[in-house]
């Protein structure tokens, strides 16, 4: 069905692009099916504990690499110490996809290699604080795709966690890819939007967020921060 009203693509920052309703329903139901997979144990989801013992809001599970803050490893050692699910070579394709539609770069899109992603789901509270994707050695373009409820995507600036910035609405089904100057940019979700992500896709509630990131890393022993 189409929108009332239309949501173009725009070029939020330099490097920075949101395409609306990217993602088939059919897609974002193999998706959300995907994602209720990684989400079981062993190296499950879970709500990630900070440095500061603080708890993140929002549940984690990963794919290729373990993010722990602030570093990657190949086990799940603040969780249950299994080895991290492996990263589906489809999930590189869907990757490199992405790339090439939101950044129109072909060069960049072939020479895309994920290998890690983080799997982030909000429920109806959560939320999560401005910060910037530095623990990935390379500096390959980070790819979102939204999937459930909207959400506020605040996308900022590259010197510090304040103004200026954008708020972007990010729906199911849509793509928000950043590289080059955008790459380090800080960004957050403030909230989201309960009740209002689409029927039929399996997600009843609250939002899933694939990330993707080519990590640079090829060494267990070079994950560190």
């Amino acid at each position: 069905m189409d929108e009332l009203i239309p949501r173009p693509r725009a070029e939020i920052a330099p490097g920075a692009v949101h395409v609306p309703g990217w993602l088939s329903p059919a897609e974002q139901a193999d998706l959300v099916k995907a994602c209720r997979e990684w989400s079981r144990p062993p190296a499950g989801i879970r709500h990630t504990r900070l440095p500061s013992r603080g708890v993140m809001s929002v549940q984690t599970v990963c794919l290729g690499w373990h993010w722990i803050p602030y570093r990657y490893s190949k086990f799940a050692e603040d969780n249950d110490g299994a080895p991290v699910k492996p990263f589906p070579v489809w999930l590189a394709s869907l990757g490199r996809r992405a790339v090439a539609d939101a950044l129109g770069d072909g060069q960049t899109a072939a020479a895309y290699q994920p290998d890690v992603a983080l799997i982030n789901f909000y429920d109806d509270q959560a939320r999560m604080g401005m910060h910037a994707d530095r623990e990935e050695r390379s500096l390959a373009p980070v790819v979102s795709l939204s999937l459930g409820a909207a959400c506020v995507f605040r996308f900022g600036n590259t010197e510090n966690r304040g103004r200026p910035y954008s708020d972007v609405q990010l729906e199911s089904g849509d793509l928000f890819v950043f590289g080059g100057p955008a790459r380090l940019a800080y960004h957050g979700v403030p909230r989201t939007l309960p009740g209002t992500g689409p029927e039929g896709i399996g997600l009843p509630s609250g939002r899933l967020n694939i990330t993707l990131r080519e990590s640079g890393l090829t060494d267990p022993g070079q994950a560190g921060s």
